[in-house]
């Protein structure tokens, strides 16, 4: 493609009109490459901030932030801010205590989730309900409403009531903290390490007084490539930079580099435009390129315009 000398002002003129997304493909490919890392660093580091301040809010607990975190991610666009309360009421601390019974975790997290008060009468959702009273006094629960939750309108599989025995299940038996977390660096670890299966029974009960079930016992890869991407790589990243362990910094490059790119509204412009995406890496840089410059008009200071303009 013909090279074509472009100044600020004529950058800035194109950019609400995304124009951009054709000046990229004028890059060869080294000056591509050194590109998307430094944006896709920039988003990590962007990330960290954030995961920093919930380190701050979790009493210095890398635990509690990865905990909450996970949550957040998990709630998806719906439920993260419910989710985000949930982190707060039902900790890391009290699930690693309770972590050889199934029912003791579901109880812990529905019943702090309030989600428990949705659902009618049968046996077991009498034991989860026994069980719940017992650790809130134990742990001093004061359990959510279950009006704080967005329960209609959203995909089956992103109900809080599969999402969160999906984490339960993760959570039995294993060691579920920041340190088998940073293990995590490539996608196939993500996946196995959430990989728990919920049961038949909320398979065919998620939803109160409805026969619809769905299929899926496990989080699945999609949902798990985003928990790559938005909290395992973060949390690498901030992680080794609290603990100044440099040589662990690029495993967050790696894990991303490891999994399939994103196509959302942020990265479709440039994809449309023949910009071909081959993992994470280079989607993150996209989107980072985008929401932190074409949209905010910022070309004087935008790493893609210093290539175009020198």
């Amino acid at each position: 493609m013909e090279t074509k000398q472009h100044t600020i002002e004529s950058l800035m003129h194109g950019a609400r009109k995304q124009e951009c997304c054709q000046h990229i493909l004028t890059l060869n490919a080294l000056d591509l490459n050194t590109l998307t890392t430094k944006l896709a660093f920039e988003r990590l580091e962007r990330k960290a901030r954030d995961i920093m301040a919930t380190f701050k809010q979790r009493n210095d607990s890398w635990n509690e932030t990865f905990h909450t975190m996970l949550l957040g991610v998990l709630g998806g666009m719906n439920n993260r801010n419910a989710m985000l309360r949930l982190s707060e009421r039902v900790t890391n601390n009290m699930l690693m205590r309770e972590n050889s019974s199934i029912v003791k975790l579901e109880a812990l997290l529905l019943g702090g989730a309030g989600l428990l008060d949705i659902y009618g009468d049968d046996d077991y959702l009498t034991l989860l309900r026994q069980e719940f009273t017992h650790l809130a006094a134990k742990y001093d629960i004061s359990p959510m409403l279950p009006g704080e939750w967005q329960l209609t309108g959203i995909y089956p599989h992103n109900h809080p009531t599969i999402r969160l025995t999906q984490l339960a299940a993760c959570l039995l038996n294993r060691d579920f903290t920041i340190q088998s977390a940073i293990q995590c660096t490539t996608s196939r670890k993500v996946y196995e390490f959430f990989s728990g299966e919920t049961s038949d029974y909320w398979l065919q009960n998620f939803i109160p007084s409805n026969n619809r079930s769905i299929t899926s016992y496990r989080i699945g890869h999609l949902k798990s490539d985003l928990l790559g991407i938005n909290l395992i790589a973060p949390i690498i990243y901030a992680y080794s930079i609290y603990t100044q362990n440099p040589t662990t910094l690029d495993h967050a490059i790696q894990l991303q580099e490891s999994i399939a790119a994103e196509s959302n509204r942020l990265t479709q412009p440039w994809t449309y435009a023949g910009f071909e995406l081959h993992n994470a890496v280079e989607s993150q840089a996209l989107i980072q390129l985008t929401k932190e410059y074409c949209q905010h008009l910022r070309c004087d200071s935008c790493p893609l315009a210093c290539w175009l303009t020198r």
